[in-house]
């Protein structure tokens, strides 16, 4: 199940910090193993259009989206990147 992601106002502008998307997929494992690698990191993840993939029967016509706040974008995109050249 998705973690909820709350917005925060930011310092400078009193606005809501946005989400930025990490990647988009169709595979699932990768989805998962990305989101636990981000959550042992301290980043909380959110995934969009995961509901969207299963009306349309999970055929793998709409990937599914990895959010994460726009303060820990960055921070996540290493941490995905490190766990993947770990692999490989």
């Amino acid at each position: 199940m998705a973690e909820r992601v709350k917005c925060r106002a930011t310092p400078a502008g009193g606005s809501r910090a946005g989400m930025k998307e990490l990647f988009r997929t169709n595979d699932i494992v990768r989805l998962s193993w990305a989101q636990t690698r981000l959550r042992e990191a301290g980043i909380a993840s959110l995934v969009l259009d995961q509901h969207t993939s299963l009306v349309e029967g999970s055929i793998g016509a709409i990937p599914r989206r990895l959010m994460v706040a726009d303060r820990d974008h960055r921070r996540a995109g290493a941490v995905i990147a490190a766990a993947e050249e770990e692999l490989h």
